[in-house]
């Protein structure tokens, strides 16, 4: 690529005129300690650090955003740290969905509105992963994505332990007796040894591999373990390379289009990732423009089994990926699905893998040896779901994927959590659990609510699963048999808000099919009497997300933020 001048970089509009905001510009700088050489002629490098005492997943994000900067000082760039909103995970209430786009905005205008020609983006944790990217994206002046990396294994009594889906297995048996107050007690301590993120395949390590497949990051950049040394050196060869993608002007527009997405979602399937991608992925080619959504992602399901055998679908852990050879090694085996002439931030997908080879076939399988028969990810449609809903048949029960039973619904998660245990509500192990008032409206924000609990008589008869529905999402360690991102949602008067108790409900996976077995006269009139919930909330930041976001299908984005001209540069008085 053609290297460009100083004077073409974005940074010099701030600091190379001659009048007295170019005077202010450099005299400011200089009032923190900084000498004329130091930044002068250089690029300056963006490091967007969504470090946060409230995110376990990033604690270590200050030291590695050291070692970015000294490698973009030995590059010849001139670093500035800036933080970024944190979305740590368990801690956000009432969920990081509902500031997913708040940070996506700041990534954007952080980088829009100061000297900036190149950014590092550093996150990991679910949210912070599509936000700095969408952020990004609209920006569009070279970034290269850090991940935060997941945390070491876990083990307890002998046992593999992985964050979030042991959470809800013990859990389940806490509440159905089977181990003591002290065991858990002893676990809160045993369960996530270092930081980082998730060490199953939940949200932040499918995000971060899809990442790694779309070529945004350093390639396997996202399989290395958060506490690894090789993690700082990865974190400083970022550094290195963000001042050479700014001399190529090397943009996420120049990496990015249909293939990437397409890549990336055979690599979700692979993975047998979180459903959560399948609202971010959408979101993501929406910012960049790129027609791409459930359809594709359902054609990639049908096409590439589960290869990846992590939790929950399978029963090893991200450590034990990255030691048979990570992403690259996936990608190895996934090579005859892909388009390995897609660019990456520092070539294409088949210098990748050269030199690379599998260390292990059970993490990473064969393709004629998958971890489940079952798909990472089905779409389904029918008169509950017109605009689509998903389900995880990996990580669900093989019988339940087709099944027909008796609604019980709850019109909120707090009815939900006061009502699921009363035995008065007669809920058999057949019976279809619906939670309505839970989307990107209605919650607000589309919490990870969808992996609706089992009643505790159940629990303690040995029931496991059953058919769940809502218009929430679910965490990505989760695992049952859940249907999730119901569109549209019940809230703005989706077919999910007309079910009643007792409502017959038919699923159908091999089909695709979410049906509502009520006649159409019937829905039509119970349409007619319905009236929208009273708004959650009336102010602030809450309000404009609901005003705003379009639904799970559409990638829950505000559509302020999609299509139209380019931001112009600010300008300079």
């Amino acid at each position: 690529m053609t290297r460009r001048d100083i004077s073409q970089l974005r940074s010099q509009r701030w600091y190379a005129s001659g009048d007295m905001r170019g005077f202010a510009h450099r005299q400011r700088t200089q009032q923190m300690g900084m000498r004329r050489e130091e930044f002068m002629g250089k690029p300056v490098i963006g490091i967007l650090n969504t470090w946060s005492d409230m995110s376990p997943c990033h604690a270590h994000l200050r030291d590695r955003a050291e070692a970015v900067k000294r490698a973009v000082w030995a590059s010849g760039g001139y670093p500035v740290e800036l933080p970024a909103l944190s979305l740590g995970e368990v801690m956000v209430k009432p969920t990081t969905m509902l500031y997913r786009n708040f940070l996506a905005m700041e990534a954007e205008e952080l980088l829009r509105s100061h000297p900036i020609d190149g950014a590092v983006l550093m996150g990991g944790c679910d949210k912070t992963t599509p936000g700095l990217l969408m952020g990004a994206i609209s920006m569009n002046i070279p970034a290269i994505f850090c991940p935060a990396g997941p945390m070491l294994n876990g083990r307890w009594k002998g046992k593999t332990l992985g964050a979030g889906t042991h959470t809800r297995a013990y859990w389940d048996k806490l509440r159905s007796g089977e181990i003591s107050q002290d065991d858990w007690v002893d676990l809160e301590s045993r369960m996530t040894r270092s930081f980082g993120t998730c060490n199953t395949m939940g949200t932040a390590s499918t995000m971060t591999s899809i990442v790694d497949a779309m070529g945004l990051t350093l390639p396997g950049a996202s399989s290395i373990p958060a506490a690894d040394s090789g993690h700082t050196r990865m974190a400083s060869a970022c550094g290195s390379r963000i001042v050479e993608m700014v001399w190529e002007n090397l943009r996420p527009s120049d990496v990015l289009n249909h293939a990437s997405f397409t890549n990336a979602a055979r690599v979700f399937m692979a993975l047998g990732g979180s459903t959560n991608a399948a609202v971010h992925l959408v979101a993501l080619a929406r910012r960049a423009g790129i027609e791409f959504g459930l359809p594709d992602l359902d054609r990639a399901a049908d096409e590439v089994p589960v290869l990846v055998n992590i939790f929950p679908a399978g029963d090893r852990l991200m450590e034990d990926f990255f030691f048979a050879g990570g992403l690259p090694a996936l990608v190895l085996r996934l090579s005859g699905h892909l388009d390995m002439t897609a660019r990456t931030v520092t070539g294409t997908l088949a210098q990748m893998i050269e030199g690379v080879e599998c260390h292990d076939d059970d993490v990473i399988r064969p393709l004629d040896n998958p971890v489940a028969k079952a798909a990472a990810l089905a779409v389904l449609k029918g008169n509950l779901a017109p605009s689509g809903a998903v389900i995880k048949p990996s990580a669900a029960s093989a019988g339940l994927m087709r099944h027909k039973g008796r609604a019980v619904v709850f019109d909120t998660h707090a009815d939900l959590v006061a009502r699921i245990d009363d035995p008065a509500l007669g809920i058999t192990a057949d019976s279809v659990l619906v939670l309505r008032n839970a989307g990107p409206k209605g919650a607000p924000g589309m919490p990870e609510w969808g992996a609706l609990p089992i009643p505790k008589y159940l629990l303690e008869q040995g029931v496991r699963d059953m058919l769940r529905i809502s218009d929430a999402r679910m965490s990505g360690t989760h695992y049952g048999t859940c249907v999730l991102h119901v569109a549209p949602e019940s809230a703005v008067g989706g077919p999910l808000a007309l079910v009643r108790d007792g409502d017959e409900i038919e699923l159908d996976v091999a089909a695709k099919r979410l049906e509502l077995l009520v006649p159409e006269t019937e829905l039509e009139a119970r349409r007619a009497a319905w009236s929208p919930p009273a708004p959650r909330s009336l102010r602030g930041y809450t309000a404009l997300f609901c005003e705003h976001v379009t639904q799970a299908d559409q990638g829950c984005d505000f559509e302020i933020l999609l299509g139209g001209p380019d931001e112009p540069e600010p300008e300079i008085f």
